[in-house]
């Protein structure tokens, strides 16, 4: 499926997820809950709704004075997803990164978010998570 139903129907989707997922997280002592995904999620809607839906998700999902996003650049993480997966999903072009990328790197740019290069090492990427949190 593609075009504008495969669009509406992965949306509808995503709802739910992050409605299951705040419904099962919500309220369970846990150490660390990660809700980038439903927060960052939101430059995939259209342009004139992706800003109104993170702020939206924002007020509903768990957060903290932590939140890192992990910036991989559209042709970086398009490598990663030809080396790992023999199966692309719908939004995993290159192209589509590309124009994903862009707003993502808009909404990352509010105060709430620590940003971090993530083309570089892992063993990198992690130091800087920690020196972020002083451990």
């Amino acid at each position: 499926m593609d075009g504008k139903r495969a669009r509406i129907s992965a949306s509808i989707f995503y709802l739910f997820d992050v409605v299951r997922s705040v419904v099962l997280y919500w309220w369970r002592p846990v150490d660390y809950v990660v809700f980038v995904r439903y927060l960052m999620g939101t430059a995939y809607l259209p342009e004139s709704l992706y800003k109104l839906g993170y702020l939206f998700f924002l007020r509903i999902v768990p957060n903290s004075s932590h939140m890192f996003f992990i910036d991989t650049s559209p042709k970086e993480a398009h490598n990663r997803i030809e080396e790992n997966r023999a199966h692309k999903e719908m939004f995993e072009s290159l192209e589509k990164l590309e124009k994903v990328h862009k707003k993502i790197t808009q909404l990352a740019m509010r105060t709430e978010w620590k940003v971090i290069n993530g083309d570089q090492p892992s063993d990198e990427i992690h130091r800087q998570v920690k020196s972020y949190l002083a451990l």
